[in-house]
């Protein structure tokens, strides 16, 4: 007897599900001769992931193809798939104590996914953006400012993949 229930149904239709669940900036790259090393971070491409914490021997530096890794191409290019606004009058008093943990959390994603940096911080019109290569990085960042100061973060995604996450610093 065949069962065919609605959960073995739904798990055989695929039909719409993207295959390829890489990064926009990674899809549009060719595909890479592995191993590969990023001529401007020195991050290390093998086994279909970049990453930054692996001494290159030098076997494989005298194998590898020297390229630009998608988070720098991004950072050049000021492509960003995050943004984080930081909002309200005590923000603009606490400065530095944000940034410093905006460079925490960006420091520690980059342990284990050197393709999430930030792109830039600007202040635009007396609010702090902040731009980043991926949505995780600033969902991720708007996340632990509320953990650390208090205050508000709302989400919003767009079409285009983007992710806009603001953050109101509390009131008192």
């Amino acid at each position: 007897m065949k069962d065919t229930s609605k959960g073995l149904i739904r798990s055989l239709n695929r039909r719409g599900v993207k295959a390829d669940k890489s990064p926009p900036v990674a899809r549009r790259t060719a595909s890479l001769k592995e191993p590969a090393v990023c001529e401007r971070c020195g991050a290390v491409y093998s086994g279909k992931t970049w990453r930054t914490n692996r001494r290159p021997t030098v076997d494989l530096l005298s194998r590898a193809t020297w390229t630009v890794c998608p988070a720098c191409t991004q950072v050049a290019e000021q492509e960003y798939f995050g943004k984080v606004r930081i909002r309200g009058a005590g923000a603009l008093d606490n400065l530095d104590a944000i940034r410093r943990r905006i460079a925490n959390v960006e420091r520690r994603a980059a342990v284990t996914q050197p393709e999430r940096r930030l792109v830039s911080e600007d202040f635009d019109g007396g609010d702090l953006e902040v731009l980043t290569t991926s949505q995780k990085l600033a969902h991720r960042i708007a996340h632990e400012l509320v953990k650390a100061f208090g205050g508000t973060a709302t989400y919003a995604w767009s079409s285009d993949g983007s992710l806009l996450a603001t953050w109101r610093f509390p009131r008192k």
